[in-house]
């Protein structure tokens, strides 16, 4: 009995271990994100005496926080989507059309294109660049982005539409369908679930990403809100609230997406 209980009362204390561990610097940056400077350092523990605003006020406004947020937003929205339709697209053909010779010959390139690493292609990207004078222009990240995501896009859409059976898409035919009106009207309806964690895990990449928004955009005007983390430093005058606010407006994006995006999420995952 006590064994039987013991089992099933360790993986739910391991798992709340866990979520604790994970939990815990965020908890602790949104409280200090309310806190004063003072505050932080003499009693970093404990809630703050008056919940107030002005650290968020203060990293928007005095630290351009709006600024910088609304280019990483503009630019991993763009890139998400622009991926997620090339790859959906792509996809599509290599499931459904007839070209075995073809097929095999884009899937083995996009298998060679998952195992180089990012890090190896930082120089060529910045040469072409340059030379295609997009250098300091969105495009600069956005079409790398959008070249980075489209192989495991193409691979993660593909295995979701192997399982759609083919006798759907010919009685769309028989309606009439050309192959786009398949591909819009049938296709996409029944892979949102799939298409909807393709987007968020497209997102979250474009919006985390450090090292080309720090190397292919030099201009402050169009930082990215990960690359203007570490110029903080300076910016807010070791304002230790205001850069925990700046940490806790980083991290809005992600919990929205996950909210309004959890249900196809965990529709895919059950499919």
């Amino acid at each position: 009995m006590r064994g039987s209980l013991l089992r099933r009362i360790f993986p739910h204390a391991i798992l709340v271990i866990y979520i604790g561990l994970i939990l815990f610097p965020l908890g602790w940056t949104l409280n200090s994100s309310f806190k004063t400077n003072k505050e932080i350092i003499t009693a970093p523990w404990s809630f703050p005496t008056e919940f107030s605003l002005s650290n968020y006020w203060n990293a928007w406004t005095g630290a351009h926080v709006g600024h910088y947020f609304m280019n990483s937003v503009i630019n991993s929205t763009v890139s998400a989507i622009v991926s997620l339709a090339l790859g959906t697209a792509t996809a599509y053909a290599l499931t459904r059309m007839s070209f075995p010779k073809l097929s095999l010959v884009l899937k083995r390139i996009l298998i060679l294109a998952l195992l180089v690493p990012a890090a190896s292609l930082l120089v060529p990207l910045y040469m072409l660049l340059r030379s295609l004078h997009l250098y300091n222009t969105p495009l600069a990240l956005i079409l790398p982005y959008v070249t980075l995501g489209l192989p495991w896009t193409v691979f993660m859409v593909s295995s979701f539409l192997s399982s759609i059976p083919n006798e759907l898409e010919e009685a769309g035919i028989m309606d009439g369908l050309s192959i786009y009106g398949l591909l819009c009207r049938i296709i996409v309806p029944i892979s949102l679930p799939s298409l909807f964690t393709v987007f968020m895990l497209n997102f979250l990449t474009s919006w985390n990403e450090f090292i080309m928004a720090n190397l292919f955009l030099t201009k402050e005007k169009l930082r990215t809100l990960p690359v203007s983390m570490v110029a903080f430093y300076d910016q807010l005058n070791m304002n230790y609230g205001s850069l925990c606010a700046a940490i806790m407006i980083s991290v809005i994006p992600v919990v929205v997406m996950y909210l309004l995006l959890q249900r196809g999420i965990m529709e895919n995952i059950k499919a």
